[in-house]
């Protein structure tokens, strides 16, 4: 199959890799530094180098701020044949896009990213195929995915954004919080360096990628359900009830099993 992969950022050159040595792949990324570092595929600058090229499917892998208006930049080189496809973590007015193309699509979201999995050990992460994408287009990403070790699900558009809401908002929303009110430990201990760790992983992510996760409308019931637990594990701490405390830590054993 001849793929295109738009954007040779992280996750870009992740798809690169293991596709081309079974396909016909090509890059195309408009700030050739990008493509320095890319190997076994052809490297496009321009639009109009896409159109020779023919793709039967095209994986958009671009910074999610950029995800339609790289589909947009390319559509008109794109054999009417082509699947589109992406792997955006915030699927915001991709439905509508794709319903308006003109063109088959293929959504999905790998769960995982370069900054904390380890991509040569996929087995423990997972992968969202979105069920009103191209059935051919589905068996291509589960495909993938399965020789990748990943666990599949299928969702809707609309449970995908609940659960990109819960997965990640919650941690995401912690993970700010520890760092905004942490001071650097000359002498640290292991939780608070795998704390650390997460949240200098967390803030290496695109600005605009963490601001569309938060902004989700879902996200401030869960922020909500935070700052509940957290006063009720205040007062706990300010009253030193242990016996409450005890019971506290019971129930979040349970909850976490």
């Amino acid at each position: 199959m001849r793929i295109l992969i738009l954007g040779a950022g992280k996750m870009g050159s992740f798809f690169t890799d293991i596709l081309s040595f079974r396909h016909e792949t090509a890059v195309f990324d408009v700030n050739p530094h990008q493509l320095r570092f890319v190997y076994n595929t052809c490297r496009f600058t321009a639009p109009e180098e896409i159109e020779a090229f023919e793709p039967e499917l095209v994986i958009n892998a671009v910074t999610v701020k950029y995800t339609i208006d790289a589909f947009r930049q390319v559509l008109p080189m794109l054999p009417k044949n082509c699947i589109l496809s992406d792997i955006a973590s915030v699927k915001n007015g991709l439905k509508k896009f794709y319903e308006e193309s003109g063109f088959r699509f293929v959504s999905s979201h790998p769960m995982f990213g370069p900054t904390f999995a380890s991509l040569s050990n996929l087995s423990n992460e997972s992968a969202i195929i979105i069920s009103e994408s191209d059935h051919l287009g589905k068996v291509f990403f589960k495909d993938l995915y399965n020789d990748l070790n990943l666990n599949i699900f299928e969702y809707t558009f609309e449970e995908h954004d609940q659960t990109v809401a819960y997965s990640l908002s919650i941690p995401f929303v912690s993970t700010l919080v520890f760092a905004a009110v942490m001071k650097h430990q000359e002498a640290p201990g292991t939780t608070f360096k795998k704390h650390l760790a997460i949240a200098k992983g967390l803030l290496s992510e695109d600005d605009y990628l963490l601001q569309e996760i938060l902004f989700n409308p879902r996200t401030p019931s869960q922020v909500d359900s935070i700052r509940t637990e957290l006063k009720n594990l205040l007062e706990i701490i300010k009253n030193k009830d242990a016996a409450e405390m005890k019971k506290y830590l019971n129930n979040i054993r349970a909850h976490i099993k």
